[in-house]
Parts: C-alpha cells; structure tokens; sequence
C-alpha cells in the first residue's frame, strides 16, 4: 500500500514553494536532520519560516504516511469510535491531524500543541485550505515537558515527538498526554530500536495506568521481542520531485520505518486482538511463512498450500497485518 498526501495539503505545499530555492531548501532540511540525528530538539533546529519549511518537504510525507497507517488501524480495531476533538501533541507541521482526519471526517476540533512558534505557523499556512477542523485549529505554544495538564480530547496523538524528550521525562509526559486522552492515545516514533524503547517504557507506564493496549500488542504481558530484535513496521510513499530533492534522492519512492502504540480507556469498544505479523510472509515451496506476535508470545506458523482458504487468506497479508484465526 502507498500512501500519499491529500490533495489539499500538497497544493499547499506547492504553493508554499512557490519563488523558493529548492537548493537553498535542500541545504536547510539536510542540517536539521543532521541536528535532529545529534539530539537536538525543535527549538534549536527549526528556528525560522525557512527552516519548518524545509521540515515539511522533507519530513511532512513520510510523518503523514505513518500516522496515516497508524489511523487507519485504530479506526479497524475500534470502529465505533468517533472522536470529535484531537490533541496533536508536539504537532509540528500537523501531519498527524491531517491523517486523523482521514481516519474520522466526524472530527470537529483540533489543538496543535508545540513549543516552535514556526512549526505551528507552518502548520496555519498549510492548512489554509483545509476543512474547517484543520483551517480552524488551536494552536498552543507550549513545551510538553511543562507541567499540564493539557486540553483533554477524545483522540490524543503524539507522533515523533518522545524523541526530542529527555529520557528522565519521557514517563511524565506520556503520564499526561494519557490523562488528557478521553479516548485513544496514539503514539508514533521511528521504527529504530531507540523508539521502540521509548514505546516500550511508555507501555509499561501505560499499562499501569489501566490502558486497554489496541494495537499493536495483543495483550498486556511484557514484550516477547528481545535484542536485537524490535517491534517495527513500515509503510510506502511516493516522492515528488521536489521531495527527492530535499532529501538527496533518487528513487521515486520512500519507505518510511515506524514504531507505534494505541491504547484505549476501558469504555472504547474494540474488536477481539489478533496476532499480529512482525515481518513480511516469506513465500516457501510448502506455503507460507507467517512470524507472528500472540497471545502466546512469538510463534512461527506456516500456512500450508494445501489449506487453500487459510492460504489464500496469508497471501493477502502483509508487514504489520492482523493473523485472525
């Protein structure tokens, strides 16, 4: 599956680059990430308009690709669900209220919550536009590390933002993103093993705290995974031109890497948990090879050719898919 930006949002984008040096762009977005890769957080990287704009070319469609994919998982899980307001914490340029409200067009309210006075101009102007709970969005200037609360929403979503927390804090904050969630909290980090072990101890926390873990656990039970393995997943996006430039690229597609949780209060019904494939169904002379995530911990399964109906069913499957049996 790919996925790519709604439409509005790229004809934003379009014309924020409108009269721009794509050279001048690409030279910026190669040293924020270089200053995001040494540790640096948004305030000393995304300084001026320039700097959140070349963040959006190079980062926006990926962000946007993940907690699109992410969404849509939550939405499967839990399809009574229908939040009217979103707390986007840490939003940046609000790639995850924009795939939010891909997920549930029932939204009618969302906060941008960041400390970048930049970040959530950006975030204004791209969603000029936009339906009217983007193009009307709060915006709050604010660090997630300060003492909340926060504005409390049925949806509360935080998507590569535990990254630029310290360590010693990262526990609190999620404390209280989890405290101003009515609904689901949702959590999106790259799928390194760093932000594994930042949603690692985010669950634990999570679960002490009474969450119904959705996806993509399926169960409550201390993670099977050990290292070097780590749960992680990915999703397909196109590249514009302009993309490929900002990034130094040549391929007409990127293959975003990400790491994530959904948990739940108590009262958000849900469908039963599934196993869960941890990577891509590798294909043998007998069948199918499925390594999955259970109730019972890791379990390779192969799913026989000869078990037409279950086998055809494992064809469909891909990286990141539920096992239902």
């Amino acid at each position: 599956m790919s996925v790519e930006l709604p439409r509005p949002l790229r004809a934003a984008l379009e014309q924020e680059l409108e009269g721009v040096s794509r050279r001048g762009l690409a030279e910026r977005a190669a040293r924020t990430s270089a200053a995001y890769r040494a540790g640096q957080g948004s305030a000393g990287v995304i300084r001026d308009v320039e700097d959140a704009l070349a963040y959006a070319l190079a980062r926006l469609p990926a962000t946007y690709a993940a907690c699109a994919t992410v969404f849509a998982e939550a939405a499967r899980m839990a399809p009574e669900f229908a939040p009217a307001e979103m707390l986007d914490a840490g939003s940046g340029p609000a790639a995850a209220s924009w795939a939010a409200l891909q997920a549930w067009p029932v939204l009618q309210q969302v906060t941008w919550l960041d400390a970048s006075t930049p970040f959530l101009d950006s975030a204004g102007r791209l969603a000029v536009e936009a339906p009217p709970p983007l193009r009307e969005a709060r915006r709050l200037r604010a660090d997630l590390t300060a003492p909340g609360p926060w504005p409390s929403a049925d949806l509360v979503a935080a998507s590569y933002a535990l990254a630029e927390i310290p360590p010693a804090k990262q526990v609190a904050v999620v404390t209280a993103l989890w405290a101003a969630a009515r609904g689901l909290l949702v959590l999106v980090e790259p799928g390194t093993p760093a932000g594994f072990a930042r949603l690692l101890q985010a669950r634990t926390a999570l679960v002490a705290a009474g969450a119904d873990l959705l996806a993509p656990c399926p169960h409550a039970r201390s993670c099977p995974l050990a290292a070097p393995d780590w749960c992680h997943f990915s999703v397909r996006l196109p590249r514009s031109r302009d993309h490929r430039l900002a990034k130094g690229a040549e391929a007409p597609f990127e293959d975003e890497k990400f790491a994530y949780l959904i948990a739940a209060r108590p009262g958000v019904a849900a469908g039963p948990r599934s196993a869960r494939v941890l990577r891509h169904p590798r294909a043998s002379k007998p069948g199918l090879e499925l390594r999955l995530c259970g109730e019972a911990g890791l379990e390779t399964r192969l799913v026989g050719k000869r078990d037409k109906v279950a086998h055809a069913r494992a064809r469909r499957l891909g990286w990141g898919d539920a096992w239902e049996t």
